[in-house]
């Protein structure tokens, strides 16, 4: 009992004590935190990565893909049926997106990613970020009246609007339709004008430079009628988010291209040696994931109209050919034991089979590392706290000699002495632990609040949404990170004040009271 009401005393008597405890205090906190928003980080990455590229992925490792995906499918589920939940083939093909922008064309390298709709929304979380209701609850690639998102509706809060937004859709095309028609117009009596005074050329309805030249394809176009622009659409289209928009300093989204427009895409043919073919698309949704990587690249169409203008199909059997199929597995299921069963059934010179990790092994591997280091850094706080508590015992083993003596004069042990100095140092660590874990949980609670204060203060966002592409801190509290950084906190104050202790347990009475 001596030995908790001494280390009660010096607790509250010890003001150099207080060091130790806000030093582990601070350290816990630190760590607390810093965990919490990396495995937010972290866990958001994953779950839109995982969302994007499905549990597993089939591919064909030629440009020209794999026959007849239906057959590829059976076989699947005849590997590892019990464990799959969906399929989808897709095709993937790199191209060059070409679209106007304020009077001068805009060319950029994107993906191209064939898809059926309707399975593709089954396997993975693509509805999920496009931004008509009605694409979330159904989707499709006719372009819809109106109604797109004019907020982000996956941010949580009060966002800018994308005012730009309000209109996209039919409305727009109308109005893009009614802009181009009477431009025409103009260019024709221009023309006309010229070829009266004899400086010009016979009137033309498209300049000889216009991508767009070619005419539509026939699903937009009627045979031997021209292409109304103003109630037809071209295939559609869904844009990355980023390829299309840029946000400006107050961090509103600003938009080159809306739904309704058309753009230019080109892509080589399946063909050995490949052709560079283009068509005209309409845009008909922007897919936003939140991922830059995937926003700024991925371009989606409807899976036939990229095979037939790649030439990826058998006209004699009416068969398509497919650069992959993603697969979703059931809950639950391996992804590693789905992979290596296809593996071990399926040829491995002609399909490569990956899981969504090791799709993206080297981002992943690359966020651990740095998780890892971040708490080895932050570990050293608490160990210098640590020599603190061991620089703090030793001077009350020489300040407290003769108390010392006394107690052992009195019938006090060895092992009670040490007892007082290893109780007093888990004293420490508890206080120091138990505020800093108050403190930590509680910024991680405020942590989007905090931030927002402080970029108040100091007129510059703190987390800011142009960089991360979305607008709030994403924190994960996991339990076992916060027991191995207390126990850690806790280990360290006891180890701190062994060697005191031993030293205070083999002072003999005689010597301490030597000279008093």
């Amino acid at each position: 009992m001596y030995k908790l009401l001494l280390c009660w005393r010096y607790l509250r008597t010890r003001y150099i004590a207080f060091a130790s405890i806000v030093s582990v205090m601070l350290g816990v906190a630190t760590m607390v935190v810093v965990n919490s928003v990396m495995a937010g980080f972290s866990g958001e990455m994953q779950n839109r990565i995982r969302g994007i590229i499905c549990d597993v992925v089939f591919e064909s490792r030629t440009m020209e893909g794999m026959r007849d995906p239906d057959w590829h499918m059976d076989q699947i589920r005849r590997v590892a049926g019990d464990q799959i939940e969906g399929m989808t083939p897709i095709c993937v093909v790199p191209a060059m997106l070409s679209y106007k922008y304020g009077g001068n064309w805009v060319t950029q390298q994107v993906q191209v990613i064939g898809i059926e709709e309707k399975s593709q929304c089954k396997v993975s979380d693509f509805a999920k970020y496009l931004q008509h209701p009605a694409n979330r609850r159904e989707m499709n690639f006719n372009l819809r009246e109106n109604g797109y998102d004019t907020t982000d509706h996956q941010a949580e809060g009060p966002v800018p609007a994308r005012t730009q937004m309000q209109d996209a859709g039919w409305v727009h095309r109308r109005e893009v339709a009614r802009i181009q028609e009477y431009q025409e117009k103009i260019l024709k009596k221009e023309q006309g004008a010229q070829a009266v005074l004899g400086t010009g050329v016979a009137p033309s309805a498209a300049s000889p430079h216009n991508p767009f030249e070619r005419r539509p394809p026939a699903m937009a176009e009627s045979e031997g009628s021209k292409f109304d622009m103003a109630k037809e659409q071209c295939a559609g289209v869904v844009l990355g988010i980023a390829m299309s928009s840029f946000r400006n300093i107050k961090g509103e989204d600003r938009f080159r291209v809306l739904p309704g427009e058309d753009i230019q895409l080109t892509f080589p043919t399946a063909g050995a040696p490949p052709k560079a073919v283009s068509d005209k698309f309409t845009v008909v949704d922007f897919y936003e994931s939140k991922m830059a990587e995937y926003d700024a690249q991925f371009v989606f169409v409807p899976i036939k109209e990229l095979q037939r203008l790649r030439g990826m199909f058998d006209p004699s059997a009416n068969i398509g050919f497919v650069n992959a199929i993603e697969i979703k597995l059931k809950e639950g299921a391996d992804g590693n034991a789905v992979r290596d069963k296809l593996r071990a059934a399926f040829e491995p010179s002609l399909y490569g089979i990956y899981t969504w990790r090791d799709k993206q092994g080297a981002l992943l591997a690359a966020v651990q590392m740095e998780t890892t280091i971040l708490n080895i850094l932050l570990f050293l706080i608490i160990a210098v706290a640590g020599f603190g508590i061991l620089a703090i015992f030793y001077m009350i083993v020489v300040e407290k000699t003769r108390d010392i003596g006394i107690l052992k004069s009195l019938g006090a042990s060895g092992r009670g002495v040490m007892g007082i100095f290893l109780t007093y140092g888990l004293s420490l660590g508890v206080v120091g632990s138990g505020v800093g874990l108050v403190a930590g949980l509680a910024f991680v609670h405020y942590i989007n609040q905090i931030a927002d204060f402080l970029g108040w203060v100091t007129g510059r966002p703190v987390f800011n949404p142009e960089i991360y592409y979305f607008y709030r801190i994403p924190t994960i509290i996991n339990p076992d990170t916060i027991c191995w950084i207390v126990a850690g906190a806790l280990s360290i104050a006891v180890l701190a004040s062994v060697l005191p202790a031993r030293r205070a347990a083999r002072l003999h009475p005689v010597e301490a009271l030597r000279y008093e």
